[in-house]
């Protein structure tokens, strides 16, 4: 991260685009250092290169693309503030080439997105969704809805920025066995934690998979095939991170052959999924009323304290604040 006294100084003043959900702190903060805002949350593609014409800034989530194109269709771009975490849907080399400032704010979901995961986990093995909508349809399951606990399973966690981290603190009082593997960050992983030198132990150890990583040329399709067939143990599932992340084909032939036990999944090559055009993606809509098959609609960082919270990093990031 760039260190900056504040951008919200000189030419870092002036109208703001809004083009993605925030908690008012940022726009009363944004007001109070001089800023105008033009508020469009459910802005399209086509609109922003209008709006973005005269901003110095622009807020955005992932409604739009800040490629070159529309970062040169904004001459006086001096900031963008991403809410969450994953800078794919900003061209940031083109942005630092035109000298325009980069702030994220993964610190400010990254717990809400842990919580997400574990909950999904614990109702996918405690298969408490399923016996729910059997109860709500008269039926009382018991045998049937028998689950199975986490204690004791080993859960490799792949990417240890925020997120990973804090899925790590929420299964730390568990007591099951966390391995970790970062390829670009592997000193953030802390001394309780076993840091993996390689995926290969994470394939040899894990029987719970959860993913934390950005969507980039490495991670696109990280678990495919190969990843799949070199997995010794059958596993859990779990995507918090990207869509892309998973071949969604793969997953669907790993469900379907017992390998993969079971999946829960907050986000999907395409979204939403009812809209995709794959046939994979259909097989998996088809599919989504499988016990095995936990899916929620790209909501978990989506919570009112994660609003709060990522607003208030951007602002306090924009003004030299953050700590």
């Amino acid at each position: 991260m760039q260190h900056i006294s504040s951008l919200l100084t000189g030419t870092g003043i002036g109208k703001v685009l809004i083009a993605a959900p925030v908690h008012p702190v940022l726009l009363q903060g944004l007001a109070e250092c001089g800023c105008s805002f033009v508020m469009r949350e459910e802005i399209t593609q086509v609109e922003a290169f209008t709006l973005i014409a005269d901003c110095v800034g622009v807020v955005t989530s992932t409604r739009i693309q800040l490629g070159k194109e529309l970062i040169d269709a904004a001459p006086h771009l001096k900031w963008i503030g991403r809410m969450g975490s994953g800078l794919e849907v900003i061209d940031t080399a083109y942005a630092a080439e035109k000298g325009i400032s980069v702030v994220a704010s993964p610190e400010g979901n990254c717990n809400a997105v842990a919580e997400h995961a574990l909950g999904m986990l614990l109702t996918l093995m405690h298969r408490i969704a399923w016996s729910h909508s059997e109860m709500v349809n008269g039926l009382w399951q018991r045998e049937e809805n028998r689950g199975s606990e986490l204690e004791k399973n080993t859960v490799g966690i792949i990417g240890f920025g925020h997120t990973g981290a804090a899925f790590a603190q929420k299964l730390s009082g568990m007591d099951v066995n966390i391995i970790a593997y970062d390829k670009y960050a592997p000193e953030k992983i802390p001394n309780h934690i076993k840091n993996c030198s390689g995926i290969s132990e994470i394939f040899q150890k894990a029987n719970i998979i959860s993913f934390h990583v950005p969507l980039q040329k490495d991670t696109l399709h990280y678990f495919n095939d190969g990843f799949l067939n070199n997995m010794k143990n059958n596993f859990i599932l779990i995507n918090t991170s990207r869509g892309n992340v998973v071949d969604t084909s793969v997953l669907l032939r790993g469900l379907a052959s017992g390998k993969i036990k079971g999946a829960c999944l907050d986000v999907f090559e395409a979204e939403p999924v009812n809209l995709t055009d794959s046939a994979a993606g259909k097989l998996l809509e088809a599919q989504m009323h499988s016990p095995n098959l936990i899916v929620t609609p790209h909501i978990a960082g989506y919570t009112f304290e994660a609003l709060y919270k990522m607003s208030k990093v951007i602002l306090d990031k924009l003004t030299g604040n953050f700590r």
